[in-house]
């Protein structure tokens, strides 16, 4: 069972949030906070594996509180999900430590659908803020994708092989079944590279794979 805790200074949303999370049989609400300050003391009482936070709420943002969130000792996986499609928000957040970008138009289908690939170690973009992340970082010039192949080259010939799957969205079960491996041993590659390349999620990595040139 995943255990989700949404932060929105909206009651009416997080009301619709937790009507469309608990109906859901694999995913229970345990907490819900209406501002930044308020989540980090939920999720510090309460085990939370993933949490749903707006960007703009009153006393401390989302950006903030996804960075105090992800530095707990028990951290909860964040999705950032927002009304507003602003660029600065993608980047901060994933910044941040986020594991997810979602705007609240996305369809309820595709929100359950995020919170289980991201509790399971995966990652979810709003596919707008995913083409401009990714022409952000193709943009950056030689010297970010130079940086970027010699983190890569940290790797070894079968992290490589992980990460490029990984790059191309590819879950635990899906780089298994195509390498041959088992899951429990693709989740201890992730953990490695995501060391060697001195990221914090499997956004980061992806991120910085396309820079290095491992996908288009």
């Amino acid at each position: 069972m995943i255990r989700a805790m949404i932060v929105d200074d909206d009651a009416l949303v997080r009301l619709g949030l937790a009507d469309l999370l608990d109906g859901d049989a694999g995913i229970e609400v345990v907490a819900q906070a209406s501002d930044g300050l308020h989540a980090i003391e939920q999720a510090t009482a309460h085990r939370v594996d993933v949490a749903l936070v707006d960007v703009r709420m009153p006393r401390m943002d989302g950006i903030a509180a996804t960075a105090r969130l992800r530095a707990l000792p028990h951290p909860p996986k964040v999705i950032t999900l927002t009304t507003f499609d602003l660029d600065d928000y993608v980047y901060n957040a994933l910044a941040a430590g986020a594991d997810g970008f979602l705007l609240k138009d996305t369809e309820p289908a595709e929100i359950l659908r995020a919170v289980h690939l991201v509790a399971g170690g995966s990652a979810m973009l709003h596919p707008a803020a995913a083409r401009r992340v990714i022409d952000r970082f193709h943009a950056t010039g030689r010297p970010q994708a130079t940086a970027a192949r010699a983190r890569v080259g940290r790797l070894t010939p079968r992290e490589h092989d992980v990460l490029a799957l990984l790059a191309e969205g590819g879950t635990n079960a899906d780089i298994a079944a195509c390498l041959g491996m088992r899951e429990s041993t693709v989740k201890a590659h992730v953990s490695r590279i995501l060391t060697a390349l001195e990221v914090t999620n499997r956004v980061q990595a992806a991120l910085l794979a396309r820079d290095a040139g491992l996908t288009t």
